[in-house]
């Protein structure tokens, strides 16, 4: 396998995603929800004693964006009850919903605020759940979030996941010289976006740590690739590895002790695993193909990765401690950056025919793979922590956004900005 073939493989997307891009906020819309979604209404919260965004508001547009639940509009709620004891259910039963949020906003201790919210059957006209959060005011979004997780949850039996954030790549400049690269991290309804590093070199393959603390990241800042790893409170970034030729794909084992990545100091790109703590090197990979975009199980006992050593690109398993690689995909020409879900039970990736390339789920038990997405250039999926949705980048008539599929393909999200691209998304834990 030549040289420039090697090029391609590696940098081809690169060059393709990074043209042009600009930054701005993420505006998220629906655009495919589950058919009869379940109505609730989420009444404006009281609180006067606290400016700025309303708590419902944010709760009722994160229960929107899931595409589960149908949020009735505020200019049809009849009445806004903040308490129980103003709670009328015939009203509610009326405007045909089934689940009735109310809430309002105390001072708490010192300069805290406290938020207490209900949740109820409107039908039965039953409490299911109730909560106080304590929080300072500018933790009025993320406090509204974790509100929205407990409602969800409740209401699903699953985890919801949005008070958790996203990390993603944009860049400003039209030309090489005043392009700027930039890795962010927002909310996951594009609010409060946060730039962690810029550059006039490119910026790629974001990878969260499992608390959620520090990221990994590749940089083209001294004008070849190398490994950072960059701790979030304090801006404190170590460089783990500028091996020569090719450093990464950073992936996280699940403990957090360990990173895999790819490296072609020998030569040949292969897979290695990092011990973070002594930085020595174990090799995972020995072969002529080119191994690449490692992924770990969720137990750290395998890792997933892509490899041309069947003549096209297909993904491979393999023991986390190395040895022999089994091939897991058959079906298509082209399948690439696999993802273990947080269960463990499926592997996301991006499923290639006829030149098209689409987010794909392949269920590991039955092996079965289906499509979740008609777009033509879909690339970089990753599961959403409660293994729900996938977050993966598209590109449609030129232009790059970020978007989102439910593992059973019934929802779909646009992450939309106002001008310009982005790429690269990294879900968070």
């Amino acid at each position: 396998m030549n040289r420039r073939f090697r090029s391609v493989f590696f940098l081809g997307a690169f060059f393709m995603f990074f043209s042009g891009w600009a930054r701005s906020e993420l505006n998220v819309q629906i655009t495919q929800g589950v058919e009869g979604a379940m109505p609730i209404a989420v009444v404006p919260f009281g609180q006067q004693m606290l400016p700025g965004d309303n708590i419902g508001g944010i709760v009722a547009a994160d229960l929107a964006r899931s595409g589960r639940f149908k949020p009735l509009p505020e200019s049809e709620m009849l009445e806004t009850p903040t308490s129980p004891e103003q709670v009328r259910f015939r009203t509610w039963q009326v405007l045909g919903q089934d689940h009735l949020v109310i809430g309002r906003v105390q001072p708490g201790a010192g300069s805290q605020y406290e938020a207490e919210f209900f949740l109820y059957d409107a039908i039965k006209g039953t409490l299911l759940t109730s909560a106080r959060i304590p929080f300072n005011a500018p933790e009025t979004r993320r406090t509204a979030h974790r509100i929205a997780d407990i409602i969800y949850q409740q209401l699903t039996g699953e985890p919801g996941a949005f008070a958790t954030r996203v990390a993603y790549v944009t860049v400003t400049g039209s030309g090489p010289r005043d392009r700027q690269y930039r890795l962010q991290i927002a909310d996951t309804d594009g609010y409060n976006p946060q730039t962690i590093i810029s550059s006039v070199e490119p910026i790629m393959s974001p990878a969260w740590s499992p608390d959620g603390k520090r990221v990994a990241y590749v940089s083209f800042e001294n004008k070849t690739s190398a490994i950072f790893i960059q701790t979030l409170a304090t801006g404190e970034r170590q460089k783990v590895s500028d091996m020569p030729g090719i450093n990464g794909a950073p992936a996280w084992s699940p403990d957090g002790s360990q990173l895999a990545m790819t490296l072609s100091k020998d030569g040949n790109p292969d897979v290695y695993v990092m011990n973070l703590a002594s930085r020595s090197l174990r090799r995972i990979t020995d072969h002529i193909g080119i191994d690449t975009e490692p992924n770990w199980s969720r137990d750290g006992g395998s890792i997933v990765f892509t490899s041309d050593r069947g003549g096209k690109p297909q993904l491979y398993i393999v023991s986390s401690s190395g040895g022999p690689a089994q091939r897991l995909t058959y079906e298509g020409e082209y399948n690439a950056r696999g993802v273990f879900s947080p269960d463990g039970r499926r592997i996301a990736m991006v499923h290639g025919n006829g030149g098209d390339y689409r987010i794909a789920v392949m269920d590991l038990q039955t092996k079965a793979l289906r499509v979740l997405t008609k777009g033509r250039l879909d690339e970089s999926p990753g599961f959403a922590p409660n293994g729900s949705m996938i977050l993966y980048a598209a590109k449609s008539g030129g232009a790059g956004q970020l978007a989102a599929v439910s593992v059973d393909g019934k929802v779909q999200q646009s992450l939309r900005i106002d001008s310009g691209q982005v790429r690269e998304p990294a879900w968070s834990p």
